[in-house]
Parts: C-alpha cells; sequence; structure tokens
C-alpha cells in the first residue's frame, strides 16, 4: 500500500479526532525536553500507544496519522514572522471558533517530500512524544499551522472562512502554482479528494477531512477512486 493510500485511509478512520491540538495551553508551553510535563501531551497521543501500527504498517506519529516520508519541501522557518497574511493574523493563543484539518501530500518527480512541521508558529517549541515531535508556539499561531511533520494543515480561525491552499503558501512565503509548489518547479498535477483538480492549485479549498495531493513533474500518479480517492504513486 503507498503512502497515499495509507494517509488517506487513516484520515477517514479517524475522522481528524485531533482534540488537542488547539489546546493553546499545551502548544504554548511544549518544550524540547523529553521530560515534559504530560499535561502537554497531545490527548490524541495519550490513547496510543508508540507499539501499535497503523494501516500499512507505519507506526502513527504524534497526531495519529503517520508522518510523512522523505525530505522536507521547505523549511518552516520561511513563515511570515507575524505580520497579517491574506487578512490572517498571528494571535498568541490558538482560535478555536472554527477548527478543522486538512492533509497534504507534495510529489516532487514521484518522490515524496515531507511538510514539515511548525508551519505558521512562531517561536516554535516542541514536545518530544513517544511518537515524535509535537510542535507549538511561544510567540503566536497563524491561523493556518501544522503542529507535525504528518501532513495535517490546521485551520483555526476565529470566524468561519473557507481558506485555500493559496492562502496557506502565502503565510509560508512559498510559491505555489500550476508550475511549481514550493522549490519544486514542474508541471503540477493536483488531486483535491482522489479526484482530478483542473483549476490553479492556489484555489483548493481547505476544508474538513479534505486530502490534497500535489505532484509535481514526472512520474505522475494515477487516480484510484476508492474511498476518497487515495491514489498511488507510479513506479519510476
Amino acid at each position: 500500500m503507498g503512502p497515499r493510500r495509507v494517509c488517506t485511509l487513516i484520515l477517514l478512520l479517524v475522522a481528524f479526532p485531533l482534540t488537542a491540538c488547539g489546546s493553546s495551553s499545551g502548544s504554548s508551553s511544549a518544550s524540547a525536553s523529553p521530560s515534559a510535563s504530560s499535561s502537554s501531551t497531545p490527548a490524541s497521543t495519550q490513547s496510543m500507544t508508540a507499539s501499535t501500527p497503523s494501516a500499512g504498517g507505519q507506526s502513527p506519529g504524534p497526531e495519529g496519522i503517520p508522518l510523512e516520508q522523505g525530505p522536507e519541501l521547505a523549511p518552516a522557518s520561511t513563515t511570515t514572522p507575524g505580520t497579517p497574511v491574506d487578512g490572517i493574523k498571528c494571535a498568541p493563543i490558538e482560535q478555536l471558533a472554527y477548527h478543522i484539518h486538512s492533509h497534504l501530500q507534495v510529489y516532487a518527480n514521484g518522490q515524496p517530500r515531507t511538510l514539515p512541521a511548525a508551519i505558521g508558529l512562531i517561536g516554535p517549541v516542541y514536545e518530544q512524544t513517544p511518537y515524535g515531535k509535537f510542535y507549538g508556539a511561544r510567540t503566536c499561531y497563524y491561523w493556518l499551522h501544522t503542529h507535525a511533520s504528518d501532513g495535517v494543515i490546521h485551520i483555526e480561525s476565529p470566524t468561519v472562512r473557507i481558506y485555500s491552499l493559496g492562502n496557506f503558501f502565502d503565510e509560508w512565503r512559498q510559491p505555489l502554482g500550476p508550475d511549481q509548489v514550493g522549490p519544486a518547479k514542474g508541471k503540477v498535477t493536483a488531486f483535491f479528494n482522489g479526484k482530478p483538480w483542473k483549476q490553479n492549485p492556489r484555489a483548493i479549498p481547505l476544508i474538513a477531512h479534505s486530502s490534497i495531493d500535489l505532484d509535481v513533474g514526472t512520474p505522475v500518479a494515477t487516480a484510484q477512486g476508492d474511498l476518497v480517492g487515495g491514489h498511488q504513486p507510479v513506479s519510476s
């Protein structure tokens, strides 16, 4: 089973029950010390054991979803330093009036690239859990951010609003368009919930439980149409 199928299955099975990812007290008090208080451990990790593998034999990360494989697409540190972007602000605590999650997987010439943790977190700090690092922020949280390197984008907004993948990349200060995803250049083939996305990938909406795949260059994955439509990368 390919990594995309695994992520899609996991997202469907857990329906994104990342209950503590919006806990401003837990995230903001996280530290890099393995001895951090268990009270700041994400609730999703407290309900699992480190030896329990997920679908496809991959162990879950700190949010209950396997961490993505491959080198980081780009560093999280390029995030805009605290100033508003596309009307998105960086607040001292997480905004939970509207709290949903989307999942992003990027492939560059058929090879997986990891969406790093701490995008959208200014002054990032982490807690070392048995399942990997879980990040919070000392300074502020943008309304779109990542807590772990599992591809999950957190949309935590003070009001209901449909944000786009372009908003997320603008906040990250990374390019996104029909011919580029971050530093990866080439024709971009996008899939939204397993179906080909024909418009500019910047316009892909970040909606609850959505699965987004971006293939840059070749080879390009083939849609399978099963479940949410997870598709497997073809052999190079």
